[in-house]
């Protein structure tokens, strides 16, 4: 049986998703985008600010499922330019330490016109 993962520590569900879903011991967790949980709010900045941002939800969402980063084996990152990717590299590595499977693609928009996103499977 599949169980929901969902936390107020990251950013709700903008559709009709979860955030994350634990199915047996992988844990699939939708796309985070560089929302400010406290305030519902896009973060201002850069792509390193959007990024980091992005990172600290992925990592709320794995804590509430009982996992971590170390735990992550694939990664999608979807980014609005491919000339930002450089910059989004350094902050992913600072996060994605064990270095998961990934895939890295550009896309013409992302919701609500930000500058990355990333989704993960984890093992938990």
């Amino acid at each position: 049986m599949n169980k929901v993962i969902s936390t107020d520590k990251a950013p709700g569900a903008i559709g009709p998703y979860s955030q994350a879903v634990l199915a047996g011991n992988l844990l699939y967790a939708s796309g985070q985008i560089p929302i400010n949980p406290a305030n519902g709010e896009v973060v201002d900045g850069d792509i390193k600010a959007q990024a980091d941002q992005v990172c600290k939800n992925v990592g709320e969402i794995l804590k509430a499922a009982g996992t971590g980063f170390e735990n992550v084996v694939k990664t999608t990152c979807f980014l609005a330019d491919m000339g930002d990717f450089a910059a989004f590299n350094e902050v992913y590595a600072g996060y994605f330490v064990s270095k998961p499977a990934r895939s890295c693609v550009a896309v013409k928009t992302l919701p609500k016109n930000v500058l990355c996103e990333v989704e993960v499977i984890a093992t938990v």
